[in-house]
């Protein structure tokens, strides 16, 4: 009886071994896989990023810092990919942990044609902190802008420091970003948590123009 106890824990044991041994098999395989992918991405490799989604891999897979791939597509101006993981269904609104999406990405880097895409899939134009038309004025891109606002993008929304898409702009000497913003109803004397406008800023970077066209528009000193 003790020697059938005994050969019956022996077959549990290796049977319990063998079902580890698989696991551990099982995410070692996973991970080489997650790390093939994000490499893929890494190198603007579309064909191999669609091959290894279309075997199973999550489309809405996120590196280390929370970026998605749709970030990371984004990030890369791949307009082609982007609109594969649009069509299999990736999450547009997610955020990364700086809180981050892939439209703030895309106006940052001025991708009109992904800003586009975007959008039509839904993703947040407004919403608290950073916005895609900060991210877009800051780097004077015109066409993103003109769009954004287009598309009812609060002129005077504020990042967490208290600045406005038209005080960025201001102090990145971006003369035709100011234009629209300024034609969009901008408010020309928000001010910082440290009292700084976009006067202010214009004037300390030199953008001389900048300030005659902030002035006109009502700006105070």
């Amino acid at each position: 009886m003790i020697i059938k106890y005994i050969s019956l824990s022996n077959r549990i044991f290796r049977t319990i071994l063998l079902g580890l041994v698989l696991c551990i098999q099982a995410m070692a395989a996973s991970a080489g896989v997650y790390d093939d992918l994000l490499k893929a991405l890494e190198d603007n490799d579309t064909e191999a990023v669609t091959t290894l989604l279309q075997r199973g891999m999550d489309v809405n897979t996120v590196d280390k810092s929370g970026n998605t791939l749709l970030m990371l597509a984004v990030e890369k101006g791949n307009v082609d990919l982007v609109r594969f993981l649009l069509d299999h269904r990736a999450r547009v609104r997610t955020r990364n942990q700086y809180g981050d999406t892939a439209l703030m990405f895309a106006a940052l880097k001025g991708h009109m044609d992904i800003v586009t895409l975007l959008v039509a899939a839904g993703a947040e134009i407004n919403h608290p902190g950073w916005t895609p038309l900060i991210y877009a004025a800051f780097e004077g891109h015109v066409d993103v802008v003109d769009f954004l606002i287009g598309k009812g993008a609060e002129v005077n929304a504020l990042a967490p420091n208290q600045a406005s898409a038209l005080m960025l702009a201001a102090k990145n000497g971006h003369v035709e970003t100011v234009q629209r913003l300024l034609k969009a109803k901008a408010d020309p004397n928000i001010r910082t948590l440290e009292e700084a406008t976009a006067l202010k800023w214009a004037v300390a970077a030199g953008h001389l123009q900048i300030a005659k066209l902030l002035k006109a528009a009502g700006a105070r000193d």
